[in-house]
């Protein structure tokens, strides 16, 4: 029978797993982590040279995404396309970028895995006598590990030819030149920490849900139990 355990500190748990998760997510699906130096916006390509007005706008580039201005039609608005710019993975702009499109994958992967998981703790504490709430935090501790790896990695390949294009001719590894870091690199470095607090609070969920009150309820034969 399923003993519904319902506390604070897991409760807590379970939403920071699951927003981690999800702004990991989106942060790697953005192509926002570069943004690029003022363009004209008749240019549909950094370095292009158009006609367009003085107004500038600034392109962005993600790792294997971009925003760029589409040149448009005559008597018709420009608008901003965005999309990948890489068909297959071969085609990422540097190999230091590949590498933390790998490690961020597996650490994502990771992190939406316990993330469904963990939705389950409020019925299922354990599983093959291992507490769930422990090997949950053990996958979050990993899974931050990936993403350090990748984070770091991924301003190695500022040097490379696309990134050049979009940051000019200064821009080298760990120095973005002309280009800004964009939302999505600062919400990766965020989910990260929080990735670790995840993990350290995986056991304060633990300690919570097995405390002798919580047994004291189900011996009681209590089948929803909810705890402060």
């Amino acid at each position: 029978m399923c003993h519904v355990i319902v506390t604070c500190r897991s409760m807590l748990w379970t939403l920071l797993s699951i927003v981690v998760a999800f702004a990991e997510l989106i942060a790697f699906m953005s192509a926002d982590w570069l943004i690029g130096k003022a363009k004209p916006r008749g240019s549909a390509e950094p370095g292009e040279q158009g006609a367009g007005t003085p107004e500038p706008y600034h392109p962005t580039l993600g790792i294997y995404a971009r925003c760029i201005r589409n040149p448009g039609v005559q008597h018709l608005p420009r608008e901003t396309l965005c999309g990948p710019y890489a068909e297959s993975f071969g085609e990422i702009a540097s190999g230091f970028w590949q590498a933390t499109a790998i490690f961020l994958a597996v650490g994502i992967f990771i992190l939406c895995t316990v993330a469904l998981v963990s939705v389950f703790t409020m019925c299922v504490q354990s599983i093959m006598k291992k507490s769930i709430f422990n090997v949950c935090g053990l996958l979050q501790g990993i899974a931050g590990l990936f993403l350090i790896l990748g984070l770091i990695l991924y301003p190695a390949g500022w040097g490379c030819q696309k990134a050049i294009g979009y940051c000019g001719h200064y821009a080298s590894a760990y120095k973005p030149g002309d280009c800004s870091l964009g939302w999505a690199f600062y919400t990766a470095i965020g989910g990260t920490v929080l990735t670790f607090i995840c993990a350290v609070f995986s056991a304060q969920a633990e300690i919570a849900t097995s405390s002798d009150k919580v047994q004291e309820e189900i011996e009681e034969g209590k089948n929803l139990i909810c705890l402060l």
